[in-house]
């Protein structure tokens, strides 16, 4: 049996954006380098729940460049945009939207600097590619295989 592919995670607290109020929503960060060019937000459910489980919450797949570029500047587009407030050094907006409405949250510009940092230990940035076996892949759709999930 092979073994998991190296990752990390972290807990934060995003702050969902309401009205009149804010909620806030307990959130993993997940970085798996079987996937190296994406980070998921896990919103609520517990890491290591089995997917498909009561416990497993909702996920989020966010690009890690584009967590990266929304630290600095207003990143993204359409389902996606993440940027840094104007007037608040540690602050983020991130906000998902989905055909049943969207979502606005504030969270932490550090602990997601943090977490990258972290990501970026596993994968530096540019060698996301060197990960992938995408040449194996793609001969073995050519000779009609099919894809292999266990690579």
């Amino acid at each position: 049996m092979a073994s998991p592919a190296p990752g990390c995670t972290a807990r934060t607290t995003l702050h969902l954006v309401g009205p009149s109020s804010w909620t806030e929503v307990p959130a993993t960060l997940l970085y798996d380098t079987a996937d190296p060019f994406a980070v998921r937000v896990r919103f609520g459910g517990r890491v290591g729940a089995p997917t498909g489980g009561a416990e497993d919450g909702v996920e989020w797949m966010l690009g890690r460049d584009l967590l990266h570029a929304g630290l600095s500047h207003p990143a993204g587009a359409g389902d996606v945009r993440l940027w840094p407030a104007r007037t608040a050094v540690d602050v983020l907006f991130l906000e998902l939207r989905a055909p049943s409405g969207h979502a606005l949250f504030e969270l932490s510009r550090s602990a997601v600097a943090d977490f990258l940092r972290e990501t970026e230990r596993l994968v530096p940035r540019g060698a996301e590619s060197e990960l992938l076996r995408v040449d194996g892949e793609l001969l073995a759709l050519l000779q009609g295989e099919g894809p292999d999930p266990g690579r």
